[in-house]
C-alpha cells in the first residue's frame, strides 16, 4: 500500500509536468477542439495498456534491449505523429466551416490514432520498464500482478491530468472560434506542434 501511495505521489509529479503526451493532447485539441482531444486523451491511454502488459510479463525488456525493434518503433511512432500534424495543417481551413455533428466511425477514427500514437510511444516503453519495477514489493510475490495495478493507475492518472489540458486547449479553441481567421491559425499551430514533437522524438537519442 505504501508502495502504491508513494508511486502515485512520483506519477503526479510526473504528469504535471509538459512532456510528449501533454503536448501531442494540446496539439490535437487545438486541432479538432475539445471533444477531439478528449478522445485523443482516451486513446493515448488505451494504447499504454499494451506497454504495461508487455512490461508486467517481461515483453518490455526485450523491446529496450533490442537497438533495432527499439528504433523502428521510435520512428514509427515519430513518422505517425508528424503525419498527424501535417494532415491538421492540410486541412485547416476546413475546421472554420460550421461544426459538424461527428459519426460513429470518426469517433473511432480518433480513438485509434491517438491508440496508435500511445503504443508506439517509445518513452512511455523505456519509462514503465526502468520505474514500475522500483515500487514493487518483491516479497509480496505476484510480481505481474503488482506491476499491472501501478500501470493501471498510471494510466488513470494520465486520463485525468491529459483531460485537464484537453479541456483547457479546447476551450481556447471554442474562444478563437469566434473568428474563422483565428481558428484557421490556432488549428496550424496545433498541427505544428504535432510536427515538432514528432520531430523530437525522431532525433532523441536511441534509448535515452
Amino acid at each position: 500500500m505504501a508502495n502504491l501511495l508513494t508511486f502515485a505521489l512520483a506519477a503526479i509529479a510526473l504528469l504535471v509536468l509538459p512532456g510528449p503526451s501533454v503536448l501531442f493532447v494540446i496539439g490535437r485539441s487545438l486541432a479538432l477542439g475539445r471533444f477531439g482531444g478528449l478522445l485523443s486523451v482516451f486513446g493515448n491511454a488505451l494504447g499504454i495498456i499494451p506497454i504495461i502488459v508487455a512490461v508486467a510479463f517481461g515483453l518490455g525488456t526485450i523491446v529496450t534491449q533490442s537497438v533495432i525493434v527499439f528504433t523502428v518503433i521510435k520512428f514509427a511512432g515519430a513518422a505517425y505523429i508528424v503525419y498527424l500534424g501535417v494532415q491538421a495543417i492540410r486541412h485547416r481551413r476546413s475546421s472554420t466551416s460550421p461544426v459538424a455533428v461527428i459519426t460513429p466511425r470518426s469517433n473511432w477514427r480518433l480513438l485509434a490514432e491517438g491508440f496508435l500514437v500511445g503504443i508506439s510511444n517509445p518513452k512511455s516503453i523505456v519509462f514503465f520498464v526502468a520505474v514500475l519495477p522500483q515500487f514493487v514489493d518483491y516479497s509480496a510475490g505476484a510480481v505481474p500482478l503488482q506491476l499491472l495495478t501501478l500501470g493501471v493507475l498510471f494510466v488513470v492518472l494520465a486520463v485525468v491530468f491529459d483531460s485537464v489540458w484537453a479541456i483547457a486547449a479546447g476551450s481556447a479553441r471554442a474562444w478563437f472560434g469566434k473568428s474563422p481567421k483565428r481558428i484557421e491559425r490556432l488549428t496550424a499551430t496545433g498541427g505544428v506542434m504535432m510536427v515538432g514533437l514528432g520531430g523530437a522524438l525522431a532525433v532523441t537519442g536511441a534509448k535515452s
